[in-house]
């Protein structure tokens, strides 16, 4: 226990309980997660089954960001308020203070750094998950966890659930697996090709705008190195005939990163069918609706590190 509550705090939000605990300690920072508990009054059951805790990773091209993203947090208050516990966790930032050089040297230097960011986003991810199941008096249990995030957060949430896969699993309790991700504009940064799943992930939740400039909405970088998309990994797995769902914002680029509070009852959808109740289903969306929210942020990932 003494490694277990550095702090709690109770913070009124949207009247959400807010506690937070270090979950891991690392050479250049100590890390935290706030966990919020669901409204007195919500269901937290769907047809009898347990709903999952949503575990959420903030954005900021690795570079910065927070887990009290006010954006997200209008999303907290809608998950709770359904019945639902949040779980926003603290990463690693590998591209803070990163100055990118210049030509194809500059580029590769880059790609590695974002590689390593995100293998230590996972990490981490990892460790988080093992402090929960270390810990079952948080009431947050290990094995019913749906993770998501926001750009840089979405592609470690996608990164965990490939890593998982593929077998590499050191770092969770044996035999774990989340329930599903939900993932807002990410991504699998590579260094070997196009990511390969050798077994069915959890049920995946993409959402991506085809303009995305940012985060690839496809493919982005050459030479088998770069980072493959919502759409490259919904067809790989449309293919296969596995779990996963994705909405395409016509024309919309990066903007989508901020869709959590926007999508409410696609992630609803999501979480009870496919995830809750276990449906096997595949839906691909195409989305044209200038209704959609719009935000700027739309230059080169390159923009972010000079």
């Amino acid at each position: 226990m003494r490694h277990l509550v550095l702090l709690v705090m109770l913070v009124c939000l949207c009247a959400s309980a807010q506690e937070t605990y270090r979950f891991a300690e690392r050479d250049t920072c100590a890390l935290y997660l706030d966990i919020f508990r669901p409204d007195s009054t919500a269901q937290t059951t769907y047809k009898d089954v347990d709903k999952p805790a949503i575990m959420f990773l903030f954005g900021g091209g690795f570079m910065s960001g927070s887990r009290s993203d006010a954006n997200a947090r209008r999303w907290f208050s809608r998950l709770t308020a359904n019945g639902y516990t949040v779980v926003a966790i603290d990463y690693r930032l590998g591209m803070k203070g990163y100055r990118m050089g210049k030509g194809l040297g500059g580029a590769m230097k880059a790609l590695n750094r974002f590689v390593f960011s995100q293998q230590i986003g996972v990490e981490d991810v990892f460790s988080a998950v093992s402090f929960l199941a270390a810990h079952p008096e948080l009431r947050v249990p290990a094995d019913n966890i749906v993770i998501s995030g926001s750009s840089a957060g979405a592609i470690i949430s996608l990164a965990s659930a490939y890593a998982i896969a593929n077998g590499q699993t050191d770092g969770l309790p044996e035999g774990f697996n989340f329930k599903g991700v939900m993932s807002f504009a990410g991504g699998i940064i590579s260094k070997r090709g196009g990511p390969k799943f050798t077994k069915a992930p959890c049920p995946l939740l993409l959402f991506h705008g085809t303009a995305d400039r940012i985060v690839a909405y496809e493919h982005y970088g050459a030479l088998r190195r770069g980072i493959w998309g919502s759409s490259y990994i919904a067809s790989k797995l449309k293919k296969k005939g596995w779990n996963c769902t994705i909405w395409r914002f016509q024309d919309h680029g990066h903007d989508v990163a901020g869709y959590m509070p926007v999508m409410w009852a696609v992630e609803k959808e999501f979480l009870e069918k496919n995830v809750i109740q276990g449906i096997p289903r595949q839906t691909d969306a195409l989305v044209d609706d200038p209704s959609l929210p719009k935000w700027g942020g739309q230059g080169h990932t390159r923009d972010l590190y000079q």
